[in-house]
């Protein structure tokens, strides 16, 4: 039977779903009212990809098609799965891609595909797509590709000449996880692939001699995605592999995609936990990580076996196991405490220390700052405000720990 493009557009928007790394933050700005052409890097959009500044970028977030010669046991697009397949021309991709800007539905394009023939078929038919929108149609808006490591070097570094971010999926938090679920992917290919990818960025970044010029090359870095559930790897084991991601190749994101069950896979992979809790909560913790001054044995040290408190967010849970490192003094703590305090986040903390350099904080003031001081009222001492012995309760937790919900059966 033959796919119209609007049923393949409805076959593979679902499918990309599974793609999470596609945040749109960190590149070049570039708008088409400055500089021609279509597209724009600026602007606000509808939803998908959030910036650390707040704004929203929309993307056409689409595989290029769903088949796949690879058989991985957690990928719902598998070449053993029971799915609609569907494969857009490389054509369709760039029509579908300007006709959504002219409409104003998106400013940019998140493309990721299945395994067709090779690694190289597959990943030069994406820089084709990439390449046709800007040098073709000039296309100045955001491009996020999920790049093939099996590929060769030379595709991947013409496809860093045309997107703004490129993105190899470490797949899973082990090797051994790797080889179990993914056999015919290799970790060794896939690391060697995302440090190619580094040493072309930083390459990039350096200015040439003669034009003292910065060369284009993904100039939002690369990011990656790691399927969590999958395995039976503890929290503590994916943080740690996501720090060493970090500071190995420089990586803007790693992104966690919460693992559920396929049902003729149920029986090679191990019982799922609440998924989406989980990934939420790896989430805050990976934030914790790089950019609140965390260690990850600090953080995942609240329970013997490795994982986080689903019930509570990483930075109270390390707060309530390390009472004695509080009340802290809004008034007269440095910011690498103030940052530890449950309930306080970066933007309140700078706050803080700007606003009390001329008066003497208190709860009406934290109150201003939108914080929430049932959360913080415990850890602080504020201007005309102690927690007396509240930190001494035995009872502490409860004030925090959501309440328990009678189920309904169904």
């Amino acid at each position: 039977m033959k796919r119209t493009l609007k049923d393949k557009l409805a076959i593979l928007s679902d499918a990309a779903k599974y793609d999470a790394s596609c945040a749109s933050s960190g590149t070049t700005n570039r708008n088409s009212v400055k500089s021609g052409g279509l597209g724009s890097t600026e602007g606000s959009g509808i939803c998908h990809a959030y910036a650390p500044d707040g704004r929203c970028i929309s993307l056409l977030k689409i595989l290029m098609t769903n088949f796949c010669i690879y058989d991985c046991a957690y990928c719902i697009n598998r070449s053993s799965s029971n799915v609609e397949r569907a494969r857009f021309t490389p054509e369709e991709v760039v029509w579908l891609t300007l006709e959504f800007y002219r409409r104003n539905y998106i400013e940019g394009l998140f493309l990721s595909s299945g395994i067709i023939r090779n690694s190289d078929y597959t990943m030069e038919q994406m820089v084709r797509i990439a390449r046709n929108l800007r040098v073709e149609h000039n296309f100045q808006g955001y491009i996020h590709l999920k790049t093939i490591p099996e590929a060769s070097a030379h595709l991947i570094e013409q496809a860093g000449l045309f997107a703004d971010r490129l993105s190899i999926n470490i797949e899973l938090p082990t090797d051994a996880g790797v080889e179990k679920f993914a056999p015919q992917k290799h970790p060794a290919n896939i690391r060697r692939s995302m440090g190619e990818l580094k040493s072309h960025i930083d390459a990039a970044s350096e200015p040439t001699l003669r034009t003292k010029q910065r060369k284009r090359f993904a100039p939002a870095g690369q990011s990656t995605q790691m399927i969590i559930g999958a395995d039976t790897a503890t929290d503590a084991t994916i943080l740690g592999t996501s720090a060493g991601l970090y500071g190995k190749y420089q990586l803007r994101r790693v992104y966690y995609s919460a693992f559920s069950p396929i049902p003729d896979a149920s029986s090679l992979l191990p019982p799922a936990k609440p998924p989406l809790m989980r990934e939420h909560r790896l989430y805050q913790a990976d934030w914790l990580y790089r950019f609140y001054g965390f260690g990850i044995e600090e953080i995942v040290a609240a329970r013997p076996d490795g994982m986080l408190d689903l019930e509570v967010d990483p930075k109270l849970a390390w707060a309530l196991g390390n009472r004695d490192r509080f009340p802290v003094d809004i008034n007269t703590a440095e910011r690498e405490m103030l940052l530890r305090v449950p309930g306080f986040g970066v933007r309140t903390v700078d706050a803080l220390i700007a606003g009390r350099v001329h008066t003497r904080m208190g709860l009406d003031d934290l109150k201003r700052l939108k914080v929430s001081l049932k959360k913080v009222k415990p850890f602080i001492v504020a201007n005309g405000w102690t927690p007396l012995k509240v930190l001494d309760r035995a009872d502490l937790r409860t004030l925090f720990a959501p309440e328990p919900r009678q189920l309904v059966l169904l």
